[in-house]
């Protein structure tokens, strides 16, 4: 029933899952050694207590089977506190693995799947599919496998004691099996999965209206808030209440289930006794194999349970790791870039958004020299993002070429592309991390005399001093304790440190008030200074001293020249935006 179609979600979790543990062979084999080993001394206790019983009835001196008795507890304890030490060092060193895999896989999943995804819901899957694993660790191999094996031996011996009880026994059991695991599968198992992806949806709107507290607070919108979230709680308990509520049906199934199976097993047992069949000692054995089987069946219910929760709470940690990640290229297929490689050129690109009814770009072609300043201007939605974004490669081309110094960076491995280019963003994302080390992002080996040079000539150097700590201050969730300026300015020096020979600027200063623009822009003219730059602008104020201009309409380039040649022509794009924002200004 685990392989099921339906039921896929066990088969992907269970590979997922077997894949971390098989990583430490060593561990895995101690601990089903010494499975085997407490369970064939816990089948082996009704055995012991029946002969216990025959000796005590016959007269005869019970001391040899009390020692069996005790010998084979104290060897089933043993043998399952060490697989308990055991199973502490297979499970965390897997939680560790599964926790740092989906951060790198997440680390490399699309622009686009980020963008669709909340940072909390995905937090939330990563950490709740780890503790998942811990879960199925102790149910697969600390109680379902030793409960099984237990069962099978019970259902055994009952059968050398008369062959129709052990055949009751064996049907009801897998009778009790079989509804469990319907019950689990079909019942409990679907209502689960709605109930965790809602609880994934309720830290997503937690994590939305956290991190937006300024603008919360800046609109009085926290009943607003509360409301949106009352909603998504609401949903979530009735989803969660359902669930729970199968999960207490589906065990009333089970005890209905095990009752029949008592009574049938020690009904058998009676009868024989009745005939004169089987003796005292006979039936102690059959009573306290029955209180096993019973009491390791009720065990394998809640375990069923218990491993459809887990399997639940994992599966969307396993299918975010299915999503793929961004395509590099690595090995021989690769191509190195010239260290100072800046010629940009695009040569016929198409590309689309997914699911777009028509492409932006069709047959894109500009050449960029190596060291020009270059303007990006256009209405919203006309391509400009978009264009710098194919040259880092978050977006892939649809078909042709885009070169650096001739070489094709589709070529090129990702993490040698994106650092030969330099961001500054219109809207800087800072770690919760200290100045130094938002700084040093981009050349994490760079020591604290590059980076206060670094600082210094973004114009960052004064503000820094006047902080707490200095460099060692720490900024705040994406940079929250720093004004826009000196956000900027800290992102202007991360560029410098970087080096890279390409820089894209997305209108840098265009949130800033006219005394930090000042600032940013001096820095930021320091720092296009012998580099490819791509200044992305909405106010065109920004772009009067680049060598060029290209202009951007509906996805294509449809003006190309200097400032002064593009503003001088009539009825020209250039020339007519120029006017308005001069007209609005």
């Amino acid at each position: 029933m685990l392989l099921h179609p339906k039921n896929g979600a066990f088969t992907r979790v269970f590979a997922f899952t077997f894949r971390l543990w098989f990583r430490r062979p060593g561990t895995i084999a101690m601990i089903l050694t010494l499975v085997l080993i407490s369970t064939a001394a816990d089948i082996a206790v009704p055995v012991i207590t029946g002969r216990l019983v025959d000796a005590v009835a016959g007269g005869q001196a019970p001391w040899a089977a009390f020692a069996a008795l005790l010998a084979a507890g104290a060897l089933s304890v043993a043998a399952k506190i060490l697989s308990y030490v055991c199973i502490i060092d297979l499970t965390i060193p897997t939680m560790r693995d599964a926790e740092a895999e989906a951060f790198a896989h997440v680390q490399r999943l699309p622009a686009d799947w980020h963008a669709n995804a909340f940072a909390g819901s995905t937090v939330r899957k990563i950490t709740r599919g780890a503790w998942a694993l811990d879960d199925m660790g102790d149910l697969l191999l600390l109680a379902l496998l030793p409960s099984a094996l237990i069962l099978l031996g019970t259902i055994g011996t009952l059968s050398l004691f008369r062959w129709e009880v052990g055949l009751v026994a064996g049907l009801g059991a897998a009778a009790f099996l079989a509804v469990s695991l319907w019950l689990t599968l079909y019942w409990v198992a679907p209502a689960a999965r709605l109930a965790n992806a809602q609880d994934s949806r309720v830290s997503g709107a937690l994590a939305d209206a956290i991190t937006s507290n300024s603008v919360v607070r800046a609109h009085a919108g926290e009943r607003r808030e509360d409301a949106r979230l009352d909603k998504v709680l609401a949903k979530w308990a009735n989803r969660t209440r359902r669930t729970w509520r199968r999960g207490t049906w589906s065990g009333l199934a089970q005890d209905m289930t095990i009752w029949s199976l008592r009574a049938a097993v020690l009904g058998g047992a009676l009868i024989a006794y009745t005939r004169g069949l089987a003796d005292a000692g006979e039936i102690a054995f059959v009573v306290s194999a029955l209180g096993m089987l019973d009491g390791y069946l009720r065990q394998m219910g809640n375990h069923v349970r218990n491993l459809q929760q887990a399997v639940n709470d994992a599966e969307e940690l396993v299918e975010m790791m299915k999503v793929p990640q961004e395509q590099s290229i690595a090995g021989a297929g690769a191509t190195a870039l010239p260290p100072q490689a800046a010629a940009l050129a695009f040569h016929h690109v198409d590309y689309g958004y997914h699911g777009a009814a028509t492409p932006l770009f069709t047959d894109l072609q500009v050449s960029i020299p190596k060291g020009q300043k270059v303007g990006l201007v256009g209405r919203s939605g006309s391509g400009k993002s978009t264009f710098v974004k194919l040259i880092q490669r978050i977006h892939e081309i649809n078909g042709g070429t885009i070169t650096l110094d001739g070489i094709d960076i589709a070529q090129v491995p990702l993490h040698i592309l994106r650092q030969h280019i330099a961001i500054v963003p219109q809207e800087p994302v800072l770690f919760h991390r200290s100045l130094a080390d938002n700084i040093a992002y981009a050349r994490p080996n760079a020591t604290m005399d590059d980076i206060r040079q670094a600082a210094a000539r973004a114009g960052a150097a004064d503000f820094i001093a006047r902080m707490p700590k200095g460099f060692g201050t720490i900024v705040g969730e994406r940079g929250v304790k720093l004004s826009g300026g000196e956000r900027q300015r800290v992102a202007i020096a991360r560029a410098f440190l970087s080096e890279a020979p390409v820089l894209i600027m997305d209108e840098a200063t265009s949130s800033l008030d006219s005394e930090a623009e000042a600032k940013v822009a001096e820095a930021a003219e320091r720092l296009m200074q012998g580099r490819t730059t791509l200044v992305i602008a909405h106010r065109l104020a920004t772009v009067e001293r680049m060598d060029r201009i290209l202009v951007f309409d509906s996805g294509r380039i449809v003006e190309d020249g200097t400032p002064a040649t593009l503003l001088a022509r009539k009825n020209g794009l250039y020339s007519a935006l120029h006017a308005r924002q001069a007209l609005a200004g």
